[in-house]
């Protein structure tokens, strides 16, 4: 197993099966962010993430971290907390707020930089990459976004900047992507915030066989267009 440079000229990826093991996941370093390269990477469960000033690195873990969207654990504190949300839910009204949310809103330091950001931007214009909005009145207090592929959800980043705003804005995410036929949500790596929701590993080869098949299903043509998803009570 090494390392494999890529070249601009060719959208070509080496077979996830031969990333490193150590770090977990490293395939390959090089190429560009362009749209059609960023699509061609989530087609083989692939994607980037690399420190401000590195060159761009691509992985694909093993073991992946995955969440069955009917089975996000809803705790009996946040059952509570929803029953009496302050927040407003929305689909792709503020798909620029949300990904610089996730920029800028980590004490931990961000691989969101401008160029991501950007690149980002341009999948969202091309219809591939959606936000999922948390409001509280007029002010945007945690969001989550990420990249379709079919059936599937590729994760990407969230935020919040008020108590439990990433949590609704997954929670409601997941209820409305299963009732409108949603399978999976790829969550890339687990950490101790995704595993509390429901998140789980899977083997690379077990991801990559789903993602085979959820890539080629469809969402109702309308699922990603801007919608209001939840509006609190009362």
């Amino acid at each position: 197993m090494r390392l494999v440079q890529l070249s601009r000229h060719s959208l070509a990826f080496p077979s996830p099966e031969g990333a490193l093991r150590e770090p977990n996941g490293l395939l390959a370093l090089g190429g560009d962010l362009s749209p059609s390269r960023l699509l061609m990477a989530y087609q083989r469960g692939i994607f980037p993430w690399f420190s401000p000033g590195d060159p761009i690195l691509w992985w694909s873990p093993d073991p992946r971290a995955i969440l069955w969207p009917e089975r996000f654990h809803l705790s009996r504190s946040m059952k509570r907390f929803h029953a009496h949300s302050p927040y407003r839910v929305t689909l792709n009204h503020a798909f620029g707020q949300v990904i610089e949310g996730c920029a800028s809103d980590r004490a931990e330091g961000t691989w969101v930089t401008p160029e991501v950001i950007h690149a980002y931007h341009r999948l969202h214009e091309l219809g591939y990459a959606h936000s999922i909005e948390v409001w509280q009145g007029d002010d945007l207090v945690g969001g989550m976004y990420g990249v379709a592929q079919g059936t599937l959800f590729c994760g990407e980043s969230m935020f919040s900047r008020a108590v439990n705003a990433s949590k609704t804005a997954l929670l409601v995410f997941c209820d409305r992507f299963t009732r409108s036929g949603g399978k999976l949500i790829d969550c890339q790596v687990l950490n101790e915030h995704t595993a509390s929701l429901g998140a789980i590993e899977i083997s690379r080869h077990e991801y990559l066989t789903q993602l085979a098949a959820l890539r080629m299903q469809k969402l109702p043509q309308n699922f990603w267009v801007p919608a209001t998803l939840f509006t609190p009570q009362g």
